[in-house]
């Protein structure tokens, strides 16, 4: 059995699309949507300075989704740990799960952008230890009291967005849950629980896929294709910032398709539900991956293409990976 979350960012289409209330609104009437269909959970995410309105602070939305919603797990994926402090990040985390009763599912990550972390005034540099530190003394204060009030589980998840072999193996030395649904980040993150001396059946993977699920792909495709290229266009651009590097070739979305599933971007698999599902059983069999969580929305989709896609992936896939 393999858990199925909708992931949003808020970016509208480069350029703009229409005022960001309204799709702060639209996504919270998704969520609230979702929540009725019997989703598993709904992710947000974070990033800064972005030209498109990328979602800058997730937890703040995900109270909002907490507080409109009564039963999907509400995740972030990820919130950036090394520019805030710890106690920051404990409290809001708190209010959310407390808001969710008990249905928080904290992910973080070291982020990676220079003006992010400028805009912070926090530095770039020893990012992954500082959050290594950050998630340990967070787990220490809702653990003793040392903020109030502790969050309404007792023990929230606390995921960690490491990436490669040395991120995985990293966040099991730390016996925390792992980010990501890359099979190949399965043993060394094993590996990590064990040597950590953690017990290693309380193993716990979940991320994203890129995926989109039609009842036609061949029809759908030239429209998916626009927006897959707007949303990673504008990505890859805005991630090089700050790096003295070129900017990035736009993506070839054919060639990405040809790649089919994969965690990263570079791969991206347009199905349907029938097929989304086989091949995602395929991908993930043999590893501790509970959930997986997928756009409901590219680039700045018009709001009745995501409205479909969100139903479509609840109400069809979901079943099919529950059976």
């Amino acid at each position: 059995m393999v858990n199925l979350g909708l992931w949003f960012d808020l970016r509208g289409a480069p350029g703009g699309t229409g005022p960001t209330a309204r799709r702060y609104g639209f996504t919270l009437e998704m969520a609230e949507e979702a929540d009725r269909l019997g989703a598993h959970s709904v992710w947000v995410s974070e990033h800064h300075l972005f030209d498109d309105g990328y979602l800058p602070q997730p937890l703040v939305f995900a109270a909002a989704i907490a507080a409109r919603t009564a039963r999907v797990r509400v995740g972030t994926a990820v919130t950036i740990a090394p520019i805030r402090p710890a106690a920051l990040l404990a409290e809001e985390a708190a209010v959310v799960d407390l808001l969710s009763d008990g249905r928080l599912e904290l992910g973080v990550g070291a982020g990676y952008r220079a003006p992010e972390f400028g805009l912070y005034g926090a530095p770039l540099s020893g990012r992954i230890l500082r959050t290594d530190v950050i998630v340990a003394e967070v787990r220490r204060l809702w653990q003793t009291g040392g903020i109030t009030p502790r969050p309404a589980n007792p023990d929230p998840a606390i995921w960690l967005g490491y990436q490669g072999p040395k991120g995985a193996r990293r966040a099991g030395l730390l016996g925390e849950s792992l980010l990501s649904a890359d099979p190949a980040q399965a043993t060394p993150y094993l590996e990590g629980l064990r040597d950590g001396g953690h017990d290693v059946s309380r193993a716990r993977m979940a991320g994203a896929l890129n995926l989109w699920v039609s009842e036609d792909p061949e029809r759908d495709w030239p429209v998916v294709r626009e927006y897959l290229a707007a949303q990673w266009n504008s990505y890859l651009r805005h991630a090089a910032e700050g790096t003295g590097q070129p900017p990035p070739r736009p993506i070839s979305p054919d060639r990405w398709r040809e790649r089919g599933l994969g965690p990263r971007p570079g791969s991206f698999l347009i199905a349907t539900p029938q097929d989304a599902a086989a091949e995602l059983k395929r991908y993930l069999d043999g590893t501790p991956v509970e959930t997986v969580f997928v756009w409901a929305t590219l680039g700045g989709m018009p709001d009745e293409l995501v409205a479909a896609h969100a139903r479509l992936l609840t109400t069809r896939l979901a079943p099919l990976l529950a059976a």
